[in-house]
């Protein structure tokens, strides 16, 4: 599965697969635009290296070209711009299980390699906010749209979904009325969909993104209704992680993230590597 997702991303971004951009992306807003956050004194910052990996396109990869790419190295630059140090910014790959060691043995200053947020990481890191988050959505087939409300819709329908899941409780907690379809894996999921014996599949929106973008989905099917964000079950999202005794790394990092947001710096990146977004 992950090899499929990581093949579709890359020939999404090669424009290779047709209608790609079928449907237009919304961009993720996460900054109150009218909130105004003070800009931190880094000039006694000798380096901001930050720390990432190479495993976790579209967020981390090398390229053809054997660069470090992404999502994350891109921001990590475009963070550096706006804090005006773009002159001592340096992105080094390592390998997952070593983020943390070579973090608190002072290799780096920051990481930014999907760390997702939560109680057992807070107490190892100090974050930022967060800049991205997972939503949960639906996915129905094209010869079989689905209006708004989705919640009325669904009403006594089968809805497929990976049992075990996050999205299998929050589809039964949120959505009451419908027939859940528990699977074993996102591969049955998307085979039921196709085939029509479920009227829709519900989970994470950037894996079915991807799913949607590939050959295999053979242009079958849409989002439909959401973006549907809970953190109670799908965690806050993704932030740059510092050490935990670090408090104007964390600052700095919310500043340049939403001056990047508010003046669509943001944007241009989401879209760049989501061309099928997941919003």
């Amino acid at each position: 599965m992950r090899f499929r997702i990581v093949v579709a991303f890359s020939l999404l971004l090669a424009g290779l697969l047709p209608g790609a951009r079928a449907q237009e992306p919304e961009i993720p807003l996460l900054w109150d635009a009218k909130e105004r956050l003070p800009k931190p004194d880094l000039s006694a910052l000798p380096r901001l290296r930050f720390l990432t990996t190479t495993d976790f396109p579209p967020f981390n990869f090398l390229d053809d070209q054997g660069r470090l790419s992404g999502f994350h190295v891109d921001l990590a630059r475009a963070i550096c711009a706006r804090l005006e140090l773009a002159d001592k910014c340096q992105i080094q790959a390592v390998p997952w299980d070593e983020l943390q060691a070579a973090l608190e043995l002072g290799e780096g200053e920051a990481i930014v390699a999907g760390l997702a947020v939560t109680a057992e990481t807070r107490a190892a890191y100090a974050f930022s906010r967060p800049y991205l988050q997972f939503p949960a959505r639906f996915v129905v087939l094209k010869s079989k749209p689905l209006s708004e409300p989705i919640y009325e819709r669904l009403q006594g329908k089968p809805v497929g979904v990976v049992a075990g899941s996050a999205h299998e409780r929050m589809l039964q907690d949120y959505f009451g009325g419908v027939k859940a379809v528990p699977l074993p894996d996102e591969e049955a999921l998307h085979a039921e969909l196709k085939a029509g014996r479920i009227d829709a599949a519900f989970g994470d929106g950037m894996r079915l993104s991807f799913w949607l973008a590939d050959a295999e989905s053979e242009k079958c099917c849409r989002f439909a209704g959401g973006p549907y964000l809970a953190p109670e079950y799908l965690g806050t999202g993704l932030a740059i992680a510092t050490r935990a005794d670090d408090a104007l790394l964390p600052a700095a990092f919310d500043y340049a993230l939403q001056e990047i947001s508010a003046k669509g710096i943001f944007a241009e990146l989401y879209l760049r590597y989501f061309p099928i977004g997941f919003y």
